[in-house]
């Protein structure tokens, strides 16, 4: 069976990613690709190394008829990802991109996104898309939000950790570097070229980036009690990868095997050998994580760092092993594409 595919912001990064992975998949067509600004373009218009690919033309949402769509990919942005999802039919399956559905409280989202929730109804019905620990509620939800790329590998790395309790839950330090692709393509200042090349920075210092309110929320549950990680992102002058080194306070071999143990099943998470740390350059334009475990020279003390691609594995990669997942497909069809080296 061939699932017809619609994606709304289809001129974004996270858009081109999902055509460039849904386009080799066995039983998905894309029937439809929207994107305001750009409508009446063609995709080779605005992504040329997408020439080789037959596809629809780009046009406006209004335009789409969704009755002859199985599986909607909403990559919008923030705000207007909800506005837009209320609207679509009840009965469409969805996996958003975004961050309107990420957060179970509208007051967190109000908190962390400035603006009030404008489609609580969807909301409450929305399912946490990090597919490795959600998949039972993945296949029969109708509505999947993906999760924010640094909330991703954050919790690739830590999770397990908190879950077993083998980590001291009140100091957890996560160092995180993402490269720009993960701020979008939209023009801003900071991300020009003689902005950004050759230098290094930190970014939302002291606890104000809003992928913490995922942190707290999925942490928090984990445990049974409140938990906040110490975050702080850097923007790396590449353009695809996320890094995250985190120092916890535990012993390294139970830190190391609790994780190998967690991840031993899965298909895109490798947890590497006692000592080895990863790379971006091991994951890149891949669906996998890469895990590292090594012992601090303080006693009691271990370094997890985690790798992988933010627009595949952080993203667009994510979500089509949701929408595998919801649609009856195996959830690495499509998805199992060697990394690109060097």
């Amino acid at each position: 069976m061939t699932h017809k595919i619609a994606i709304l912001g289809a001129s974004g990064y996270t858009g081109a990613e999902l055509v460039r992975l849904i386009a080799e998949h066995p039983n998905m067509d894309i029937v439809a690709l929207a994107a305001e600004r750009k409508a009446g373009l063609s995709m080779a218009q605005v992504f040329p190394h997408l020439r080789h690919m037959d596809l629809p033309d780009l046009c406006k949402i209004s335009e789409i008829d969704f009755s002859q769509i199985d599986l909607c990919f909403c990559a919008l942005p923030h705000k207007t990802s909800q506005d837009v999802i209320r609207a679509l039919p009840k009965d469409l399956k969805i996996v958003d991109l975004s961050a309107d559905f990420r957060l179970e409280d509208a007051e967190a989202y109000e908190k962390w996104y400035g603006n009030p929730h404008s489609a609580l109804e969807q909301q409450s019905e929305a399912v946490y898309g990090l597919t490795e620990f959600c998949r039972d509620q993945i296949r029969t939800a109708r509505l999947v939000a993906g999760t924010g790329c640094n909330a991703a590998t954050g919790q690739f790395v830590l999770r397990p950790l908190v879950s077993a309790g083998v980590i001291d839950l009140d100091d957890i330090i996560l160092d995180l570097k993402c490269a720009v692709s993960g701020a979008g393509r939209s023009l801003k200042e900071n991300l020009l070229h003689a902005e950004l090349s050759e230098g290094y920075h930190a970014y939302a210092v002291g606890g104000t980036h809003r992928h913490l309110g995922e942190f707290d929320q999925e942490f928090s549950k984990i445990a049974g009690r409140p938990v906040h990680v110490q975050f702080t992102p850097h923007l790396l002058p590449a353009n695809r990868g996320i890094l995250a080194t985190t120092y916890v306070k535990g012993d390294p071999q139970s830190v190391y095997e609790t994780l190998k143990s967690a991840y031993e099943a899965e298909p895109f998470i490798q947890v590497l050998p006692f000592g080895e740390t990863p790379s971006t350059h091991h994951v890149r334009g891949s669906n996998f994580c890469h895990i590292g475990v090594v012992a601090d020279r303080v006693e009691r003390r271990a370094i997890v760092v985690g790798a992988l691609d933010n627009l595949t594995k952080g993203s667009s990669g994510q979500a089509l092993q949701n929408a595998n997942l919801m649609l009856g497909e195996v959830e690495t069809t499509g998805l199992m594409m060697a990394p690109l080296f060097p």
